[in-house]
């Protein structure tokens, strides 16, 4: 096989054969196994913590929006009470220098 033609279609033929490989074995044309016991257990224990995860995230997410009330109630309560203890306004009369030469 010393000509050119002859090699690119040697290559051609061997990529696609390599792809057809590729697929039938990516597409596991065997029959799957059943779930074995242990399996099984990692399936309901995965299940288990999912529901877990969102009890928390429920939990965490109430939490916050009880802080914040907080927060919020006491930044009015401060407010109110601010200007009548710490805010003193005083009116002095108006600066004005007068120079003369």
């Amino acid at each position: 096989m010393t000509s050119h033609t002859g090699r690119l279609y040697a290559l051609a033929l061997s990529l696609v054969v390599f792809a057809l490989a590729w697929a039938a074995v990516a597409a596991r044309p065997w029959a799957a196994r059943a779930a074995g016991p242990r399996l099984q257990s990692l399936a309901a224990r995965e299940a288990q913590l999912r529901q877990e995860a969102a009890l928390v995230r429920k939990l965490a997410a109430q939490r916050q929006a009880a802080v914040h009330a907080q927060k919020v109630a006491a930044s009015a309560s401060s407010a109110a009470a601010a200007p009548s203890s710490s805010v003193r306004v005083v009116n002095l009369p108006p600066l004005t220098i007068t120079r003369t030469s």
